[in-house]
């Protein structure tokens, strides 16, 4: 288990910016077929009608090509990250977090004791009972990727408590929403957001964090947030992938039958 996590870590290590898709469709065949091209798979129960059932194959399909599937729960509840931890994620995020006090209590139920306050039960994670907790409790605490998504003014304006928190491997921007927190809702190019983002970014890589940003698919972002020292990017989704190529080649077809 969590064999992926290591070498997409080492990449971010190495400087590489870690890009991947967000995948909103139920098929896993969807996960199979992107995950030859990225570096993880974010598989999102946030905004997105998928079911835990689903999850799990998007799971499965992530470890058969040796990518890590990265799970957005919908909130911190603890029914949530139990049951998507024991489902084998190799990591979780969580979003929409107002105060740096719910991310440490994220962070403490996705970590067994003596790290957390994580409830004992796993089945896909220990490959069902086949890998012994001597071996499996240890690897769980230090190789379970857990990341909290920076979306509110407050995080940024406390960063510094944020990115101290023990066992916090990462955070995530979501310009969108940060935006939106400093009353400026969609103006992700403000220079205020672009501040925000800027100090999340500086902070989290001065405390050894690895930091990411969401954006949609455009290449020039990415390559923008990478140069400012963005680790990772979570770059579009299924659904925009699929939309955007068909409204391109559509468009051009029909204007050379003009």
């Amino acid at each position: 288990m969590y064999e992926s996590i290591q070498p997409f870590k080492a990449k971010m290590d190495a400087g590489q910016l870690c890009v991947g898709p967000t995948v909103s469709f139920s098929d896993a065949s969807v996960t199979e077929a992107l995950a030859a091209s990225a570096d993880y798979i974010w598989i999102d129960l946030e905004h997105s009608p998928t079911s835990l059932e689903s999850m799990v194959n998007h799971i499965i399909a992530c470890r058969a090509c040796g990518v890590p599937g990265i799970v957005r729960v919908p909130s911190g509840e603890i029914a949530w990250i139990k049951r998507v931890l024991d489902a084998g994620a190799d990591g979780i995020i969580l979003p929409q977090a107002q105060t740096v006090a719910e991310v440490c209590e994220f962070v403490e139920a996705c970590r067994y004791p003596m790290q957390g306050t994580r409830g004992y039960g796993p089945r896909r994670s220990t490959n069902y009972g086949r890998v012994q907790n001597d071996v499996y409790l240890p690897q769980a605490n230090s190789e379970t990727f857990v990341v909290g998504q920076i979306e509110s003014k407050e995080l940024v304006d406390n960063i510094d408590e944020l990115v101290a928190i023990e066992g916090l491997d990462g955070v995530v921007i979501g310009p969108y929403d940060l935006s939106g927190s400093y009353g400026l809702p969609g103006e992700i190019d403000h220079p205020t957001v672009v501040a925000a983002i800027q100090t999340s970014i500086d902070n989290c890589r001065a405390a050894g964090i690895y930091v990411g940003v969401g954006m949609g698919s455009n290449a020039d972002t990415a390559r923008r947030w990478h140069a400012a020292g963005a680790h990772w990017a979570m770059v579009g989704a299924d659904y925009q992938y699929m939309v955007q190529f068909q409204d391109q080649l559509y468009t051009k077809i029909r204007s050379n039958n003009d």
